[in-house]
């Protein structure tokens, strides 16, 4: 009963086959990778595995029995790459495909849904068994920022006091691992968000604390915070993206009260503020 991952080299996908390893035989992991060289450290089986490529793909799929499908980073791209993942699984034979998704993708105002659920309703019609993980965001997508903050001296985003229920990317990882090892999961759609919500003023006064600096928050319009993004070289459109996903956090789209992924894990969620030492 093989498992493979999608993007195993990536941030997350390397945290699930971890993960995975220490439920499952290694021999029973396979990763699916661009460049399987780039894989050697995890330590499993790797495949050449190139979502634009779609003419190896089942042949990479080939014994599979579940998969998990990693939500590629190409905004734009991705709904036609999953499909390409999932017409190779069906030819393949794969049994089950559990899918990382988005929070609350179904009301969710995030220019990010879209994708997600054109992906989403391609599963259940595949007539493949699947599990979808509606994955928050990940606390790192804030704490990267840390380093700019401490320069800067503000902590700076759209996001006014919208509340963030965010988690690490290893403990998304590790709810992955916990369903491609365990019964009962097939046809469940997951809502995951960590455990306490917190403000980007709640997040600003963590850093202050820990680092011994002043950090305020200082929240921008949308258009301003995207300038400044764009001003320290970040491409125009993923600038606009990053500003935007801000404004869907000052109307709480990163916000959510379920419990779902403490109750995967076992444990509850790792707090912002371990997140926040880490980073620093």
């Amino acid at each position: 009963m093989k498992i493979a991952v999608t993007g195993a080299t990536g941030q997350l996908g390397n945290l699930v086959v971890e993960s995975l390893k220490q439920k499952v035989a290694a021999e029973n992991i396979v990763a699916l990778v661009r460049t399987p060289e780039k894989a050697e450290a995890l330590g499993v089986e790797a495949r050449a595995f190139d979502y634009e490529k779609p003419e190896g793909l089942a042949d990479a799929l080939k014994g599979i029995d579940s998969l998990l499908l990693i939500s590629g980073n190409e905004l734009g791209k991705r709904a036609t790459q999953h499909a390409n993942v999932i017409e190779a699984a069906k030819k393949a034979g794969v049994n089950w495909i559990v899918y990382t998704s988005l929070l609350r993708a179904d009301e969710s105002s995030l220019n990010l849904a879209g994708e997600h659920l054109a992906t989403e309703k391609l599963l259940k019609e595949s007539g493949i068994d699947y599990t979808i993980l509606r994955n928050g965001w990940y606390t790192e997508n804030y704490t990267a920022s840390i380093e700019g903050a401490l320069g800067a001296g503000a902590f700076i985003g759209s996001a006014g006091e919208g509340k963030i229920s965010s988690a690490p990317r290893a403990d998304y990882a590790e709810a992955a691992a916990v369903v491609l090892s365990s019964e009962g999961h097939k046809g469940k759609v997951y809502e995951l968000s960590g455990d306490e919500a917190y403000t980007l003023t709640d997040l600003a006064a963590e850093i202050t604390k820990q680092s011994g600096k002043d950090i305020p928050y200082n929240n921008l319009p949308e258009g301003e915070y995207a300038g400044i993004l764009k001003s320290l070289g970040l491409p125009d459109a993923f600038a606009d993206a990053i500003a935007s996903w801000d404004t869907g956090a000052s109307k709480n789209d990163l916000y959510d009260e379920r419990k779902t992924l403490s109750e995967l894990i076992g444990r509850p969620t790792t707090p912002l503020a371990e997140v926040v030492k880490a980073a620093l």
